[in-house]
């Protein structure tokens, strides 16, 4: 199995890169177009700023090659910023186009909670999908962030809280997000991590 973690040069890539080594998977770093081409799962991992998120992406020429991927129908996992880099763009970065995959804009959680929303949390799941395969809403998971896709729709598996109501775990087809970090986040994580490399390609 190849898995390539997506690098824009910031992020948890190293702590996603340990989380998986203890699953008994290696992953290599995608910098280049040319690390994409072979890759059977993709993750973005993602911490940080959307601006800085994106450009990256646009300066090393790699939203194409990414979004060739997606269409093949490789196994892609964004991971917090990873999955606000899926809709169409965001307020932390106005005029920015996200990839998206998803339609909407990602906001501001609201000011009168605490932000940013970190620290460990159960989600609520809405429907089925093979990346909460043996989890269930007992579990925690560790977020940390301050904006977050809010708006409803089809895609959406689970949600979570924090003055509002907002998407914690996206699927559409072979493309997946989660706004938690599995990386951070125990064994219910390492589940989430393993669920995923078991996707069929």
């Amino acid at each position: 199995m190849k898995i390539a973690l997506l690098d824009y040069g910031a992020g948890n890539v190293a702590s996603v890169e340990r989380a998986l080594h203890r699953l008994g998977a290696e992953s290599n770093r995608a910098a280049f177009p040319s690390d994409l081409a072979n890759a059977n799962r993709i993750i973005l991992p993602g911490v940080g700023h959307f601006a800085a998120l994106i450009r990256a992406l646009d300066e090393r020429r790699l939203r194409e090659p990414l979004m060739t991927a997606i269409r093949r129908g490789i196994p892609f996992l964004g991971i917090c910023l990873g999955l606000q880099a899926l809709y169409e763009r965001s307020e932390e970065a106005p005029g920015l186009a996200g990839l998206a995959i998803f339609a909407g804009e990602v906001r501001a959680l609201p000011s009168n909670v605490k932000l940013p929303h970190m620290g460990w949390n159960r989600i609520r799941v809405s429907r089925r999908s093979e990346l909460l395969h043996g989890l269930s809403e007992q579990d925690y998971f560790y977020f940390a962030h301050t904006f977050a896709a809010t708006e409803s729709s089809s895609e959406v598996v689970a949600t979570c809280d924090h003055g509002a109501q907002f998407t914690v775990v996206l699927q559409k087809e072979n493309i997946f997000g989660v706004q938690f970090h599995p990386e951070k986040s125990g064994a219910a994580g390492a589940r989430v991590l393993r669920n995923f490399l078991r996707l069929a390609a």
